[in-house]
């Protein structure tokens, strides 16, 4: 009885206090080396360029969704929504180890190293093979993360617009990085959700802490997860990654943690860790650490173009990077190009990593990929859309395409 007991461990977090287990299987899915590696994960990537307090890690964001996943299911229930004991701790698994497939430093992995797979697709790898190692116990949860359970309000607790997930990443997002305009009243959010014709929804009373929400996310995204220097940051390691490929692409000799090298050595997809498990087991070695180190010891490679790209992350002498509405006319783009080129006495080749266009797109709500419901008084649900009464949800379901340009400062 001891042991179970011991398994109700309770963590202190800055954002909520104190959080709770309420399921011995995440006790012991806490303390897996898979989901240890998500300490050495950065939640926010390359942010702490720009806000240095968003030192946060993945770890951290799992385990405050976990928390607001329980806190929902409490809610729902005293609704009288059925959820048994069984479904509470499939979800709550769901969503505690929704990340766990996230590579270093977040997203950047995933255009550089690996060959067009998904942190998702990495995530359902991991939970099928802890599943084997729990005996099955886990069955439930990956039933309800591919959203193949007969309770689709269970999955849109774990991946929807209104999910867990994003309530707690702009909650902690925005702690961390003390940009105020993204905090949200999670409480007041989750004491509002209901259920109807098994869809989520929230009662009509909380249509303003939808709204509220719905803007908190439009800021967030210009103002931390798409700031320009941020931008400048990922960019920057994404092609010192892209770099480091190429040259060991070319069968050169280059220094990197074990981990590392596996990934730059080799082409992998994702039928690689499909038809290869060690491939997932050599994944969960890789974590910022492997990056980092690799990247100092680059900033003295005989390659210029590498050595320079990791002096400037390094040293954060990131790009000087520019947004706007419309494309980059061609002409502005090389007549940066030419000026750089011959400053750095660069091929036409390497003048890629250095000069270069793309776009970001920002989207708070996205009524085309799934609703916010709002349940009205009279029983009737409405698209949030439609409920709200400010013409700003409207304007916010509308995509944003801005394009920037990337060049070195000096």
């Amino acid at each position: 009885m001891m042991s179970k007991l011991n398994k109700k461990k309770i963590f202190n977090d800055p954002v909520y206090g104190f959080i709770t287990i309420n399921h011995t299987i995440i006790f012991d899915l806490i303390e897996h080396p898979y989901f240890q590696r998500l300490r050495r994960i950065k939640q926010l990537g390359m942010t702490h360029l720009v806000y240095p307090g968003a030192l946060h890690t993945r770890f951290h964001h799992c385990i405050g969704a976990m928390h607001i996943m329980q806190k929902a299911i409490e809610v729902l229930r005293s609704k009288g929504h059925e959820i048994t004991d069984k479904e509470a701790e499939g979800v709550s698994i769901a969503i505690l180890l929704h990340d766990i497939g996230h590579g270093p430093f977040s997203h950047a992995l995933e255009h550089s190293i690996v060959d067009g797979i998904s942190h998702e697709e990495i995530s359902t790898l991991f939970m099928d093979e802890l599943n084997q190692k729990f005996k099955g116990k886990l069955d439930l949860a990956l039933t309800i993360f591919r959203n193949q359970y007969k309770k689709k309000f269970l999955y849109q607790l774990v991946s929807s617009q209104l999910d867990m997930d994003r309530i707690d990443y702009l909650k902690r997002d925005s702690f961390y990085s003390g940009v105020s305009e993204g905090a949200v009243n999670s409480d007041r959010i989750i004491t509002m959700l209901t259920v109807k014709n098994d869809e989520l929804a929230i009662e009509e009373k909380g249509i303003y802490s939808i709204e509220n929400f719905i803007i908190a996310r439009r800021l967030m995204y210009w103002q931390v997860y798409l700031h320009k220097t941020v931008l400048a940051g990922e960019n920057l390691l994404v092609n010192i990654l892209k770099r480091a490929k190429e040259i060991a692409t070319n069968g050169e000799e280059l220094f990197c943690t074990p981990p590392l090298k596996e990934f730059l050595y080799n082409q992998y997809n994702l039928q690689s860790f499909k038809d290869n498990p060690k491939i997932l087991k050599t994944f969960a070695l890789l974590d910022d650490i492997d990056i980092m180190a690799s990247v100092k010891v680059w900033t003295n490679h005989s390659d210029k173009t590498l050595s320079t790209l990791c002096k400037m992350i390094t040293n954060r002498d990131l790009y000087k990077i520019k947004l706007q509405k419309k494309k980059f006319d061609k002409s502005e783009i090389n007549d940066i190009a030419d000026k750089v080129k011959t400053k750095l006495k660069l091929t036409d080749h390497e003048i890629s990593y250095f000069v270069f266009q793309n776009s970001i797109v920002n989207n708070a709500y996205n009524p085309k990929m799934d609703n916010i419901n709002i349940l009205l008084k009279n029983g009737e649900m409405l698209d949030i859309k439609e409920a709200a009464d400010t013409f700003n949800i409207s304007a916010l379901s509308t995509p944003v395409k801005k394009w920037f340009i990337c060049f070195p400062q000096h």
